[in-house]
């Protein structure tokens, strides 16, 4: 009995004189930066490796040899770690722990030394009672280390595993995703060239059925008799006439790059001025508009009004564009609806920009048969927009279903009776052009040459060919005066295929 008193005298000292346990010496991170795993593992691991141990003594030899007393002190740890503080109510009988292995009998169960060894313990954290635990086996084993470390290898060595796998995965996804990309760049690519060779062959057509009598007529002559001979001559002329048209286009495709370059410096420098102009003179001017932020949607019949939150998408996407629309003070025409060129004031730079919902686009102006045109091959479709009186600036919107169309505005100083839009259809766009030359060249007999009161017309934006079938074409120019806008979409380039346009214009207050 007198064993049994001072050995829980001697648990008794690892408490306080009030019932709360000690500090230990290591904190988690101390545990976690010794050892390489945190507390509740290492528990774990140094649990099983004391286990293992004890039961194996017989079989490897490599038991550890603990005293009565350091086998009460680890039961002690392990139930205070399993159910913190000792109670009397709720405690289990220490007698079902495994811990103490093949020394577990009768005795150990029911001796209250073991009792008292864990109520001893008092308030003591589980944190504090695995951490004691560990230290009393690492310190009457030395195999525990190498134990932990052997664990913490192994888990490295799968955490390498994983991760090499993972970067496999991602190698792999990456090379997945490249091969994809460059299979589609092919397809691309085989799509555009097998586009060229289609449109290579049409104009070889076109150009063949213009020049077949001509070249035919000159084979006959120059090669009689000879049917073989005569073939392989028209052959070479066609070529030869496919070569110097194509180089043709090149060249004026060339000259108009140039001169739209040209024209959008000079209408940057002269939008610049303006805009310095009307900041200087805008503390000056008034507005009677009670509603400035709503703005008003021209169709041909009947005007609708715009929400606040599609106008300022609308000013938005005119920030992006270093050329926004600036107003231009307005003249009024004479009598005739003309203007003299020297009283024609000069005319801003347009915006223009583009949007991606085209899909949203198309299907919104589906249901309104005015808002979609389909444009035959070679003809030229123009939309006459009168100016409004109520209105400040003119904005467009349109798309087509697969294939590019030409584009350009043009502003005709004339005097429109109603502010309805129309729609007129040429066979080409230089169509209108043959027929006013025409017109200039008849003679009145009674009045004598017929004098030209064509109104006159500016060119805002010329006319070049958009990929508007890939995304929605934008654009907004500020009123320069009374008169009409003409929206010219030229399909006359195109020798086959017809264009389903869907359009939409209004203006903004």
């Amino acid at each position: 009995m007198a064993d049994t008193d001072k050995l829980a005298n001697e648990v008794k000292t690892m408490t306080l004189q009030n019932g709360e346990s000690t500090a230990p010496n290591n904190s988690n991170d101390d545990f976690m930066n010794d050892w390489g795993f945190p507390l509740p593992d290492l528990y774990k691991l140094s649990l099983r490796f004391y286990k293992g141990t004890t039961n194996g003594s017989e079989k490897d030899g490599k038991a550890i040899h603990l005293t009565y007393k350091e086998k009460l002190r680890l039961v002690a740890y392990t139930k205070q770690a399993a159910h913190g503080k000792y109670r009397n109510d709720v405690s289990p009988d220490v007698g079902f722990l495994d811990v103490v292995g093949n020394d577990r009998s009768t005795r150990l169960s029911t001796d209250p030394s073991m009792w008292q060894a864990w109520q001893n313990l008092g308030d003591m954290s589980k944190e504090s009672a695995m951490m004691e635990f560990i230290k009393l086996v690492d310190s009457q084993c030395g195999l525990l280390r190498p134990y932990i470390e052997a664990h913490k290898a192994e888990n490295m060595e799968k955490i390498k595993k994983q991760r090499e796998a993972e970067e496999q995965r991602r190698r792999e996804e990456e090379e997945k995703e490249r091969k994809r990309l460059e299979e589609e760049a092919q397809r691309q690519l085989e799509m555009e060239r097998k586009r060229q060779l289609e449109q290579e062959m049409q104009i070889r057509t076109a150009l063949n059925q213009q020049t077949a009598v001509q070249f035919s007529q000159y084979a006959t002559q120059q090669c009689p008799g000879n049917k073989q001979q005569q073939e392989e001559l028209i052959r070479q002329l066609q070529e030869q006439h496919f070569q110097q048209y194509m180089q043709q286009v090149y060249q004026q495709q060339l000259l108009h790059q140039q001169q739209q370059y040209q024209q959008l410096q000079q209408n940057t420098s002269s939008a610049q001025q303006l805009q310095q102009n009307m900041s200087s003179a805008a503390p000056n001017t008034t507005t009677t508009n009670n509603n400035p932020n709503v703005t008003t949607v021209i169709t041909k019949t009947e005007t609708k009004e715009l929400t606040q939150a599609q106008q300022q998408q609308m000013q938005q996407q005119q920030q992006l564009q270093p050329n926004g629309p600036t107003s231009v003070p307005t003249e009024q025409p004479d009598t005739n609806g003309n203007k003299e060129d020297h009283e024609l004031p000069p005319l801003a730079a347009a915006s223009m920009w583009t949007r991606k919902d085209i899909k949203e686009f198309k299907e919104s102006l589906r249901k309104d048969k005015d808002s979609v045109i389909k444009i035959g091959s070679g003809e030229t479709v123009t939309v006459r927009v009168p100016t409004h009186e109520d209105g400040s600036c003119l904005f467009w919107e349109f798309s087509t279903d697969y294939y590019d169309i030409g584009f350009g505005v043009y502003f005709e100083w004339t005097v429109e009776p109603n502010n309805a839009v129309t729609v007129h259809v040429s066979e080409s766009s230089d169509e209108e052009d043959l027929e006013e030359e025409q017109q200039e060249n008849k003679v009145d007999v009674e009045q004598g040459s017929k004098q030209d009161n064509r109104p006159p017309t500016d060119e805002i934006i010329p006319v070049y060919r958009r990929d508007c079938h890939e995304e929605v074409y934008c654009g907004s120019h500020a009123y320069p005066g009374q008169g009409v806008y003409l929206l010219k979409f030229d399909n006359s380039y195109s020798l086959w295929r017809s264009k389903n346009l869907y359009y939409r214009v209004y203006y903004s207050r």
